[in-house]
């Protein structure tokens, strides 16, 4: 009884711990925010910079109030757009996320497949995504398939290297262990290998994630007919400076949102290696 008693009281304390912390953290974001607004109001209202270099925060605020306020089913607001954005990056995602650690795995396991593959995958990542990306979209088409294909690619180079990093920085005395109990290369890569390879790969997931809805946008801009690309490049092109702002403040948000999500997993999941962070 006193084990769990104590236990339970660690348990306690930690949690008092880390939430002073956390509100810490908030009152931080909070006042870089503040900073960031005051010097932009400084800038609008103070020196004159002209509307269409950098709006004025009420007019970024109206248009995205015009955009927020309608129904999610309406053309005009920015439910639709973001909606087909988010889905095509979570396409490329996932495909990416999964290739990347599918090959990362095998090159981790097997020499030959690493020094085969391994030059070609940092040829493919050299090359500059934005010169491609036409490339990619007469080969898959203006539609979805373009803009999963390109948000797979920037996802996949993260996961590969990622994983790979991890499941080779396992120590060597795990592995002859594991040997030792005659365990076959899978139950290695199972039980030792993944599991210690885990943090890495959701280190990998967290910048994935972000580069998904990266290439996502990129595609857009090059043909689409429904995206927030679409309605920033629709913004560009009518000189609506504050609605551009607009959608990259969602698109911001939706950036932060999509990190939080992957954090969250990863404290679910990968538990143990955040045990002694406070």
């Amino acid at each position: 009884m006193s084990a769990v008693a104590d236990s339970t009281a660690v348990a306690a304390v930690n949690k008092a711990d880390v939430r002073p912390q956390r509100d810490n953290a908030l009152l931080l974001v909070v006042a870089v925010f503040l900073v960031i607004l005051g010097c932009w109001m400084l800038a609008v209202y103070r020196f004159d910079v002209p509307s269409y270099i950098l709006p004025k925060p009420d007019a970024v605020l109206w248009a995205l109030w015009s955009g927020l306020a309608v129904s999610p089913t309406s053309p005009i607001g920015y439910y639709l757009p973001l909606w087909g954005s988010l889905k095509n990056a979570a396409g490329g995602f996932l495909i990416g996320s999964v290739l990347g650690v599918s090959l990362g795995s095998l090159m981790a396991e097997f020499r030959t497949v690493e020094k085969s593959v391994m030059p070609y995958a940092f040829a493919l990542q050299s090359l500059p995504k934005v010169a491609i990306a036409p490339l990619i979209v007469i080969w898959f088409g203006f539609g979805d398939g373009s803009k999963i294909a390109i948000s797979a690619l920037l996802a996949f180079f993260p996961m590969l290297i990622n994983s790979f990093t991890g499941l080779r920085s396992v120590e060597p005395e795990k592995i002859d262990l594991m040997r030792s109990l005659s365990a076959s290369r899978f139950e290695t890569y199972r039980i030792v290998k993944l599991p210690h390879a885990a943090p890495y790969i959701f280190a990998g997931l967290d910048m994935a994630v972000v580069y998904a809805l990266l290439g996502t946008i990129v595609a857009e801009f090059l043909g689409a007919q429904q995206g927030m690309g679409v309605v920033i490049t629709q913004a560009q092109a009518i000189t609506d400076v504050a609605g551009v702002f607009a959608a990259l403040i969602i698109l911001g948000a939706l950036g932060i949102a999509l990190h939080g999500l992957v954090r969250r997993a990863e404290l679910r999941v990968v538990h143990w290696a955040h045990r002694n962070q406070k």
